[in-house]
């Protein structure tokens, strides 16, 4: 059987998936015919319904829950992985509708979470995430919302942090970040979706024995980053939730739903369950 897969190339997606995508492990007879892309691209294929089993932001998901269920494994979400809003120099977040704001995608959780957080502030644009600091520093921009490496190299660059979205989430909530998950369509029987989630686990198990040393699948399609700082991505981006959920990951993940559907930035009706 070949299902089709999406995830980035990002260190902490190519430590997940390279066992199970590389043969390294037994796949109960499943081939993945996988393909890496930035996570909004992702996002967007997701609200086409493009793949079979897709990395997506949690801000995507609550739009496209009703044709994808998520799986218990694969997930980055945890303490202190939020976005970081940065700039040049301080700025008066009393005065953010004023300013002008990259962001990496509105489709991302990133995004979701800055909404909730500051639903005046309207005068966004949408980058790849790797290009916004440049465009904050070179004052396009006056704030930048940056996620991924970003949170270890925004200051070396010379910008100053604004706030952490995750640590406004985590002081409002009282709950963990939920950023990214792994989703399956809700067509396959629930069996299937079983399966892949411990095909999942079993490839992170395999990446977990090797580490910290990093196989030329993470480490080739890593983007301009060194490997410390490789390594620093991966342990703050996969922890215990990326292995299961765990019932504080749920609960962390309704709470990101019921926040949307206070805010009315869901639309329809859901499903019984998120999960398949």
């Amino acid at each position: 059987m070949k299902l089709t897969l999406g995830f980035s190339p990002c260190p902490n997606d190519t430590f997940i998936f390279d066992a199970m995508v590389n043969g390294a492990i037994d796949t109960q007879g499943i081939t993945f015919d996988y393909v890496m892309e930035d996570v909004e691209t992702l996002n967007i294929w997701a609200e086409q319904g493009k793949l079979d089993i897709t990395k997506l932001s949690y801000n995507t998901f609550i739009h496209t829950v009703n044709q994808y269920a998520l799986l218990h494994s694969g997930s980055a979400l945890g303490e202190g992985v939020g976005p970081l809003l940065v700039s040049k120099r301080p700025l008066d977040l009393e005065k953010i509708d004023t300013y002008k704001i990259a962001i990496p995608g509105f489709k991302t959780t990133a995004n979701l979470l800055f909404t909730l957080a500051f639903p005046q502030a309207k005068n966004k644009t949408e980058l790849v995430f790797s290009e916004i600091e440049a465009a904050v520093l070179n004052g396009t921009y006056d704030a930048g919302l940056i996620i991924h490496e970003g949170r270890f190299t925004y200051q070396e660059k010379g910008l100053v942090k604004l706030i952490d979205m995750g640590d406004w989430w985590e002081k409002t909530t009282h709950a963990a970040i939920p950023l990214g998950g792994i989703v399956m369509r809700r067509s396959f029987d629930k069996q299937l979706c079983a399966t892949v989630d411990r095909i999942i686990k079993e490839s992170l198990a395999w990446s977990w024995k090797r580490y910290p040393d990093l196989t030329p699948f993470i480490t080739n399609n890593a983007q301009e980053m060194e490997e410390d700082v490789m390594r620093k991505h991966i342990n703050l981006y996969v922890n215990e939730y990326t292995t299961d959920l765990g019932e504080k990951g749920r609960d962390a993940i309704t709470t990101l739903f019921e926040k949307a559907k206070a805010a009315r930035l869901i639309k329809g009706e859901m499903p019984a369950s998120i999960f398949y």
